[in-house]
């Protein structure tokens, strides 16, 4: 880990890890020209340079240039101008009081320092001063006396730059931020790329698209104030032959949870840009003088050598310096939550028998779902009332999980903090709390309004409610939920020039009432959702050390969901549970083996109701809870290796392996059954060659060597959605 400044060429190079990231100052035009980010280059760094200032045909040169010297739209840079000479997606776009927006900045000054400071109000990467090393270059557009202060942090053992970027008013009248990208990055001319991103759907999130790097403009982006389940602000780009174990690869993960845009540009000269940070439409932040905005941090990571060593680095990397330290090891609770059992249709006395049930069965906690609240015996009233729903539930919250408690089952608690219901005490007396624009009709979702997080009385209202449930019942683990999208976005707080700030306010209010929460309950585990995998990103992983990953738990769609989650973000971080069948979206029947085989890739627990179980399914599931509490450890500290791809194969599979390759678990789902079948083998990774590995269900032993070259055999079953998970230990060493 080294951040080098060379004050000859006003040259700077980060060295992390294995992975080189260099730029310099143009000599004349003082802007930031990008040099290079791959793997570890120690010398001839400046010699890439010669070759970005080749003359251009109709280039525009900027004041005082020549054609020797580049055109800036076609050289390689750290931040895009806008409106001077640049013609690429811009890193910043800043309106004057006059109605000009150009933006043009050029290096002022820099300073490097050891550690990692926040950003304020934003979640952000974290790190002690022997971990990283930061380094922040300030620009300046003299013009509309504006500063952009770049931020890069690297770090002791990961291939991760952690990039930001700052706007600062230096000026006595105000301008209004309308961009500010997190990362700009280029790609120098005639490097071929594929680009590879996680679109969805509702209970179809985050499936791998790979697709060539053409000329134009590929972007995707969430405008709906949540960072969605159609788009998912990760992305790679990578060599057009890259696989899992060979190839570059570059991963960009933006550590925000509202609107963001990712844009990649391939221009005329096949250079490729990348823009990536909040979307900038329906977005502006007025800065009067002296005042600074932040965009949230994006990580930037390199591989040389496929998916599988980027995914590794992200997922230990957001294990060590993004998801909350107090739980991120811990042990997670086997959970059994009651929404897809019961819905609405619940009483106290229901509840206890569904603990009593869950004890039985060796489970750790129930989470009571919606409906507890208010007067909610369906979906249209009482978000916003965080008050028990008395004839429901006479005794109370605390006197409920004082009686789940005594049967041996913790308690936990579903929120939906952020959402209200016309039909709600709170709505009645506030109903200018929510997003609305006036004189506009209002759109439902879901029975429901957005509140607006942005406001100081709407946090202290919510914060208020929650804590004194929370400290009252003991509870220690909630579910926190977002189940609708936003629409008229406006705030009944903000004038007509601030009216864009409402989306990223109301972001930086839910991020305030998370932390408050946590500051009060340090002890407090909240897992994100948001009607399922709706905001799983690494902005709510630094609040909820899992998130729900997707509503839809079918074993089999969720092969595709989980793998494809997998490539940024680590099993640890993926709430999967066992749910019944026919499953409830697609109607399929899986056997409950493979349901449990599937869940334990992640964060293990159950969406059912343990009183329909059959005395074999009660057997199977104490084996289930038995086995995931065995290997819990590998699942929250091990690297994750893609042994197949549902997209493709017929066969999905994965290991989990410890970082010492002591020991590992291997599961495989067959997904059809196939007529007078070949055999199938699974070529395992990541083994120590020389170690005698023993399956500590049959007593077998393999080499490593065995394993990772000729492979584990997959017996031939016939029938559909069959599993095998197999647990091995090494018993002998070099």
């Amino acid at each position: 880990m080294a951040i080098n400044y060379f004050p000859e060429n006003q040259l700077f190079v980060l060295d992390a890890a294995e992975c080189t990231y260099a730029f310099m100052v143009h000599p004349r035009y003082g802007r930031l020209v990008h040099l290079y980010h791959g793997a570890h280059l120690a010398t001839d760094i400046l010699k890439l340079f010669n070759y970005d200032t080749t003359p251009r045909s109709q280039s525009t040169i900027p004041p005082g240039g020549n054609p020797q010297d580049g055109s800036l739209s076609n050289l390689p840079q750290e931040f895009s101008s806008f409106g001077c000479g640049d013609f690429r997606l811009p890193s910043a776009q800043v309106r004057t009081p006059d109605g000009f927006n150009a933006v043009d900045a050029k290096y002022v000054s820099h300073r490097i320092f050891r550690g990692k400071v926040e950003l304020p109000g934003l979640p952000a990467s974290f790190a002690t001063e022997a971990e990283a090393e930061t380094l922040e270059v300030t620009l300046r557009d003299d013009v509309i006396k504006v500063e952009f202060v770049l931020s890069y942090s690297v770090f002791e053992k990961l291939p991760v730059i952690a990039r930001s970027a700052r706007a600062l008013n230096r000026g006595e009248t105000p301008v209004t931020v309308e961009r500010l990208s997190s990362l700009t990055l280029d790609y120098r001319s005639g490097t071929k790329l594929d680009l590879v991103s996680f679109p969805g759907g509702w209970t179809r999130e985050r499936r791998p698209l790979r697709e060539r790097v053409n000329p134009g403009v590929r972007e995707f982006a969430s405008n709906r104030g949540l960072s969605s389940h159609q788009a998912n602000p990760f992305f790679i780009l990578c060599d057009p032959d890259a696989t899992e174990t060979h190839g570059r690869a570059w991963g960009q993960m933006l550590v925000y949870s509202g609107n963001f845009k990712a844009e990649v540009e391939r221009d005329q000269y096949d250079m490729t840009h990348v823009q990536f940070g909040l979307n900038s439409e329906r977005f502006s932040w007025k800065l009067e003088p002296g005042e600074s905005f932040h965009s949230p941090e994006a990580l930037t990571a390199f591989s040389a050598s496929g998916f599988e060593t980027l995914s590794h680095t992200f997922h230990d990397f957001l294990r060590r310096h993004l998801i909350r330290q107090t739980h991120v090891h811990l042990h997670r609770p086997v959970v059994v939550n009651n929404w897809e059992a019961t819905k609405f249709a619940f009483d106290e006395n229901k509840i206890v028998e569904f603990a009593r049930r869950a004890a039985d069965l060796g489970m750790d906690m129930l989470v009571l779902d919606d409906g507890w609240f208010g007067h909610r015996d369906e979906s249209n009233s009482s978000l916003g009332d965080w008050f028990v729903y008395q004839a429901k539930l006479p005794s109370g919250i605390a006197k409920l999980a004082e009686r789940v408690r005594e049967l041996g089952v913790d308690f936990g608690l579903w929120f939906e903090p952020e959402m209200i219901s016309p039909d709600s005490e709170l709505y009645r007396a506030h109903p200018d709390w929510c997003l609305h624009i006036p004189g506009r009709p209002a759109t439902l979702g879901r029975n429901q309004l957005v509140l607006d997080m942005g406001r100081r009385e709407v946090i202290d209202c919510i914060f208020d409610q929650m804590s004194s449930l929370i400290a009252a019942a003991k509870i220690n683990y909630i579910k926190w939920d977002a189940n609708r999208q936003f629409t008229e976005v406006g705030s009944a707080v903000l004038p007509a020039d601030r009216q864009g700030e409402a989306a990223h306010r109301f972001m930086l209010g839910t991020y305030e009432l998370l932390q408050r929460l946590l500051e009060r309950f340090p002890d407090l585990f909240i897992e994100g959702c948001a009607a399922g995998g709706g905001r799983f990103d690494a902005g709510m992983l630094y609040y909820t050390p899992q998130i729900w990953t997707s509503d839809d738990t079918d074993a089999v769609e969720r092969l595709y969901i989980q793998y494809g989650t997998s490539f940024g973000y680590p099993p640890s971080a993926m709430s999967c549970h066992v749910s019944a069948v026919p499953n409830c979206h697609v109607g399929r029947v899986t056997p409950l083996e493979t349901r449990g085989d599937v869940a334990m890739m992640g964060a293990f627990g159950y969406e059912l109701d343990p009183a329909k179980f059959g005395e074999a399914e009660r057997s199977e599931v104490r084996r289930q809870i038995a086995v995931a509490r065995a290997d819990e450890h590998l699942m929250l500290e091990g690297d994750l290796y893609r042994l197949g791809s549902p997209l493709d194969d017929n066969i999905s599979g994965w290991e989990l392996v410890a970082k010492d390759k002591r020991e590992f678990i291997v599961t495989a789902v067959r997904i059809m059954s196939r007529p007078n079948p070949s055999h199938d083998w699974l070529l395992l990774r990541g083994l120590d060659a020389d170690t005698m590995y023993r399956d500590l269900d049959s007593g077998e032993s393999f080499s490593g060597a065995f394993l990772m070259n000729a492979g584990l055999y997959f017996p031939i079953v016939k029938a559909d959605f069959t599993s095998f998970r197999r647990r091995f230990r090494a018993e002998s060493g070099k």
